[in-house]
């Protein structure tokens, strides 16, 4: 009978309080004005990672075939139909094979340090907007934390003025608020941390790729030279 009535009770007590949800929306409304800060950044992580993606995607495709076909385009002497493979094919690799052949009949030296000046720009341009999803992932969380710090002085501002009169909800309120900014910080650092990281993995299996296919040009040129 005891246990019987314990349950009814909890009940009752359950149905009367007002159901509560939680959402998103509301909790990034609860944030205040950093929060629009952070919404923007998150955008920029977004709009960046996908772009770098996209382009770094393409500058890895390296066709197995394209350096057999400027070898022997080379020891054939079609320069010009090398040229033209080098622009059909349009990645960092090839325009660094185009500027080497353009430098042939100079001294390997001079075309080595052709193709390595072409490397240097293709490698920066990669490399272009990186530095910003750096300065997101140290930004977005200090946004987030000076958030914290003000909700926490709006909450102990709102305890004085209220003097004797002190609610829980006061200070709840404003850890709640202090909190929500805390959270969007981070998760935009996250973001953009994870992101940089993965985009310059990807740039630095790029660079490997071009320093292989220069060695493997430079190579085929010694090997001519030699023969001649």
């Amino acid at each position: 009978m005891l246990f019987t009535f314990l349950q009814a009770n909890a009940a009752a007590v359950a149905a009367a309080q007002p159901e509560l949800e939680f959402s998103l929306i509301d909790m990034a409304c609860k944030g205040g004005w950093l929060m629009i800060p952070l919404l923007l950044l998150s955008i920029v992580t977004i709009y960046l990672f996908a772009m770098k993606w996209s382009t770094i995607r393409k500058a890895s495709k390296v066709d197995a075939a394209f350096m057999g076909q400027i070898k022997e385009y080379v020891k054939a002497g079609k320069i010009t139909q090398a040229q033209e493979l080098c622009r059909q094919t349009a990645t960092p690799t090839a325009k660094m094979i185009e500027k080497g052949i353009e430098r042939l009949g100079r001294p390997l030296q001079d075309i080595q340090v052709s193709i390595e000046n072409t490397a240097n720009i293709e490698v920066a341009a990669l490399e272009k907007g990186l530095p910003m999803l750096a300065t997101i992932a140290g930004g977005a969380p200090m946004i987030g934390f000076l958030g914290t710090v003000m909700g926490m002085v709006q909450a102990f501002f709102n305890m004085a003025q209220a003097g004797s009169n002190i609610d829980i909800t006061l200070l709840s309120g404003g850890i709640y608020t202090a909190m929500v900014t805390t959270v969007a910080g981070l998760i935009v650092g996250i973001m953009a941390y994870f992101g940089y990281n993965f985009l310059t993995n990807q740039v630095s299996d790029v660079v490997f790729k071009m320093q292989s296919t220069t060695v493997e040009f430079m190579d085929m040129l010694f090997g001519e030279l030699k023969n001649d």
